[in-house]
């Protein structure tokens, strides 16, 4: 048996019961998440961790380095997005071809920047190595907001039947992006390109959510299904995702019509929120999102399923009512494919 055998998530599962059940009480959400959270005198720290490899996370050739920056910071900035907290300090990890050019790392650190800036971020360290291929790493510390000394987070294991599933934007310009990429017409595709590596983490829908009463949520990393499916798995339940209303990206649709919705709920990375709640914390939290985006009358949550009670899986079903089948809910770093 080899890694691709197990995939990415039972390799993760597998590591962990290496490590055996932790042992400090200050702990508070360990691995399975998508941050880990732990108590640190009166405050509860997050923190997150995420690699991007040239020529799997990222095509050096067909984008821009600064857009590489922008997106190592952002994929971690979007994990403490999805447990309800604020980014605060990072830490930046490189591993350079020794034949590297200067000015693409001087352009990948502008990226980081802008980024940095955008999420009030401190990049404050990190390491520089020899690598036979390029990566970076970074590490990412961030807040959780507290309330009677507790902290406030959105977890996985949150959800409860009768909960609403709701999404905080359209789904699928990210993975259209990258199909453009990988197609060679990027050029005629600008706007999914950026969805793909200058998209905005949602810290400010995470932040509401947990000022509205959600306990529930994930970052949409690999691909809807997918992702809603590590909720059913880390809370038992059973979810029910209605195809027909997950939100679109509008030049996904122009540029892949037929495959707009499969892309949507299978694509990946485009780093919106899944988040589950009763209906009235739901309601409380699109109408805080509308005041704070100033825009009363559109939708800033768009409901798209209900958990229940069953196995823990997701079963999508179109707008008639029968269920649709994937080859894929969506990217698996390892399994065979």
């Amino acid at each position: 048996m080899d890694v691709r055998d197990l995939g990415e998530f039972g390799l993760i599962d597998r590591l962990a019961r290496a490590l055996g059940a932790p042992a400090d009480e200050r702990l508070i959400v360990g691995i399975g998440d998508d941050a880990a959270v732990w108590r640190a005198g009166d405050a509860y720290v997050i923190g997150t961790t995420d690699t991007m490899v040239a020529g799997v996370h990222f095509l050096p050739d067909r984008v821009s380095w600064r857009d590489v920056g922008w997106k190592a910071l952002a994929v971690n900035v979007s994990d403490i997005a999805a447990m309800g907290g604020a980014p605060s300090f990072a830490l930046v990890t490189l591993g350079v071809p020794p034949d590297t050019a200067v000015a693409a790392l001087d352009e990948l650190y502008a990226g980081v920047r802008e980024c940095a800036e955008a999420y009030h971020v401190t990049v404050s360290g990190g390491d520089i190595v020899s690598s036979p291929v390029f990566t970076v790493t970074v590490a990412l510390m961030g807040e959780a907001l507290v309330s009677g000394g507790a902290p406030l987070l959105l977890r996985r294991d949150a959800a409860r039947p009768g909960d609403l599933i709701a999404v905080t934007g359209p789904l699928g310009g990210s993975a259209g992006g990258l199909r453009a990429l990988l197609e060679g017409t990027q050029l005629e595709h600008p706007s999914l390109v950026e969805a793909h590596m200058r998209f905005w983490p949602r810290v400010d829908a995470g932040d509401i959510a947990v000022r509205a009463g959600i306990r529930c949520g994930i970052d949409i990393s690999d691909g809807l299904v997918q992702d809603l499916g590590h909720i059913c798995e880390a809370s038992k339940v059973h979810a029910e995702l209605r195809l027909d209303r997950v939100p679109l990206d509008d030049d996904l649709v122009l540029a892949y019509p037929q495959e707009a919705a499969s892309i949507a709920a299978t694509g990946g990375e485009d780093y919106e929120l899944i988040l589950v709640g009763p209906r009235g914390a739901i309601e409380l939290a699109d109408g805080a999102l509308r005041r704070q985006l100033v825009m009363p009358d559109t939708e800033q949550l768009t409901i798209v399923g209900e958990i229940m009670t069953g196995e823990a899986n997701v079963c999508v079903l179109d707008a008639s009512g029968r269920e649709v089948t994937f080859e894929t809910g969506g990217w698996d770093h390892l399994r065979r494919r």
